[in-house]
């Protein structure tokens, strides 16, 4: 058994949200600045060298790339040798959202109640998604997830009788309906298979992997790269004023699923979609 401190948690959190916030992946930036390269719309090339240069701004004055900092979304996979000492894990999280979002001076967008609202003034509570996993470690990954993007995704409930047509058109379809609203170029995550809540949350763990990284099955990076294909024939373009690309990347994962079922969520991500992790 492996002893770890909630502050130590507590500290990993805080530096992974600021970390987010400030820094993209190095895979989705690559993309970015290839795309301005790319790009033939002129229009469209002059916002992707826009975007370049918030980039480069964020990191030089380590501020957000994006004024919407996001709700804390947090993946932690919690060996099962681990024993958390010295407080309590789920407050260790929040209290180091809390220190990222205070101290970052980061904008805090979270309301206590759907409907009443009231802003919690501290970004907290973070939604956590927890796994127990063999070993003495802890990964946690940190996904902040603004809502111009999130507000634009989707899940369809498929029978067994749809066809991969009929996916893939439900899936370009959402992004033809969002057009300029999640500031595209967008990167999706994919979910398919599980159950109603299952399949939402591996469209969001497919925003996570890397944009670089295809999805390990030939079939399903196959129609990764079909589905990226078509949304790029849309004509949506950098922030929606049109141009050859209307998405960066596409990841999917899927999971078993009833006989009767075959569910599909679209996580929309925008041209920003952060996260950072870090081993514990």
């Amino acid at each position: 058994m492996r002893e770890i401190s909630a502050s130590v948690i507590e500290s990993t959190v805080a530096e992974l949200f600021i970390k987010a916030n400030s820094l993209l992946p190095q895979a989705l930036e690559n993309k970015i600045y290839a795309s301005a390269k790319a790009e033939s719309n002129e229009i469209a090339k002059g916002i992707f060298c826009d975007m370049c240069k918030n980039l480069d701004c964020a990191r030089e004055l380590n501020i957000p790339i994006c004024q919407d900092t996001g709700m804390a979304v947090l993946f932690c996979e919690l060996g099962q040798d681990v024993h958390v000492v010295d407080g309590d894990f789920n407050a260790a999280i929040n209290a180091g959202v809390r220190k990222a979002y205070l101290d970052g001076k980061m904008r805090c967008s979270i309301v206590a109640d759907p409907i009443r609202r009231g802003n919690t003034n501290d970004n907290t509570p973070a939604l956590v998604h927890l796994t127990v996993v063999p070993g003495d470690k802890i990964k946690l990954t940190a996904a902040p997830k603004g809502f111009g993007s999130e507000n634009m995704s989707q899940i369809k409930m498929f029978t067994p009788s749809a066809t991969i047509d009929d996916i893939v058109s439900f899936i370009v379809g959402v992004v033809k309906t969002a057009d300029a609203n999640p500031c595209p170029p967008v990167v999706l995550g994919v979910g398919l298979g599980s159950d109603f809540e299952g399949v939402a949350l591996l469209a969001k763990r497919a925003l996570c992997r890397d944009i670089d990284i295809p999805n390990p099955d030939p079939f399903y990076k196959e129609l990764e790269d079909r589905i990226l294909s078509e949304l790029n024939k849309l004509n949506i373009g950098a922030q929606g004023f049109g141009g050859d690309v209307t998405a960066l990347a596409v990841n999917i994962e899927a999971a078993p699923t009833h006989i009767a079922g075959l569910p599909v969520a679209v996580n929309v991500g925008c041209h920003v979609t952060r996260h950072a992790e870090a081993i514990i």
